[in-house]
């Protein structure tokens, strides 16, 4: 599906084609519908297998694909990706266009789901920054180029990622009620583990750092102490055990 985001009428705006999408359907009583969106290079279907066996029968899986579009950090060699990356640096440039397209098609999955039914995101390295970049903007309830943010978001889980815009964070959330009182509401969980070697362990605990500093106020974070940058049962009983409460879950 090819895809410009909002304020798409600019011109000279990249597309961004957006591959296929993969469901999971709830096994029992739909409760809630999350958005779990992959890292570099991988694709929807490489995560929607794994969250079918979860023990979470109340939730619908989406489990969209990136687009394929060139990297900074590769040299300019393609790879499925939500925003172009330079470097995992806090002097990284942030690819807004990049990630106001993905956040706002990623949005676009949830904007039809049943009024009754909560919204969560979710995602592993890449596809946890875009979760964590869509959590500020529904806190703010704009995207950083001041189109509205359309749903509401109930959870959001981030495995091994990192927060994009940071630095701008703590100016789009102060001073503006609206905005402060939804990022002290939603519940976010993030891990992270310690023998990370893509995406450094440090980016993980200081975008947890800077979320709470910004008013983020209902944030775990768990760390683990021999991970790498992959996940592990131990670490998605975190995640369902997370869900089940912060969701109100019904047992399966």
């Amino acid at each position: 599906m090819s895809f410009t985001g909002p304020s798409a009428s600019s011109a000279g705006r990249r597309t961004f084609d957006f591959g296929r999408t993969y469901v999971v359907r709830p096994k029992g009583k739909h409760q809630a519908t999350i958005v779990w969106l992959h890292g570099i290079g991988d694709k929807g279907n490489g995560w929607s297998s794994l969250l079918e066996t979860l023990p979470l029968p109340n939730i619908k899986w989406i489990c969209p694909t990136a687009p394929q579009q060139p990297l900074t950090a590769f040299g300019g060699f393609p790879s499925t990706a939500w925003f172009d990356v330079s470097a995992l640096s806090e002097n990284a440039i942030d690819d807004i266009e990049g990630l106001d397209a993905s956040a706002a098609y990623i949005a676009s999955l949830l904007a039809n789901e049943p009024p009754n039914i909560k919204l969560g995101l979710g995602g592993f390295s890449m596809g946890a920054a875009i979760s964590l970049y869509s959590a500020t903007c529904f806190a703010s309830g704009k995207y950083e180029n001041g189109s509205q943010y359309p749903v509401n978001l109930s959870a959001i889980v981030g495995l091994s990622g990192w927060l994009p815009c940071a630095k701008s964070l703590s100016s789009k959330i102060e001073g503006v009620h609206e905005a402060a009182g939804r990022a002290a509401s939603l519940p976010i969980l993030l891990c992270h583990g310690r023998g990370d070697d893509v995406v450094a362990y440090k980016f993980g605990e200081k975008s947890s750092e800077k979320l709470s500093s910004a008013g983020f106020q209902d944030l775990t974070f768990k760390s683990y102490s021999r991970l790498g940058h992959h996940t592990i049962p131990e670490e998605m009983d975190e995640v369902c055990g997370w869900l089940t409460a912060k969701l109100g879950l019904e047992g399966a």
